[in-house]
């Protein structure tokens, strides 16, 4: 599960976010590519754009829990 004390910098503030444990499998930013990205120099993926609508949203929700080393959190933060 993803550690809100480990959240990588780049994300931005609000519910979702990633954390340090990142592989840069690409799943979220093919799964939800409005709202995450890539951080190349580092390689690990982050949110740049919090969700706006309910396709957005559930476009995160499936990348939280599908990505393979549980890296993606919610904090509950709206």
């Amino acid at each position: 599960m993803a550690d809100v004390n480990q959240r990588v910098r780049e994300s931005v503030s609000g519910r979702y976010y990633v954390d340090i444990t990142c592989i840069d499998c690409d799943l979220c930013r093919e799964t939800a590519p409005s709202n995450f990205t890539r951080q190349d120099a580092a390689g690990y993926s982050f949110v740049f754009h919090q969700p706006e609508d309910p396709a957005q949203e559930a476009a995160c929700l499936a990348a939280m829990e599908e990505c393979p080393v549980e890296a993606i959190g919610d904090d509950g933060e709206t």
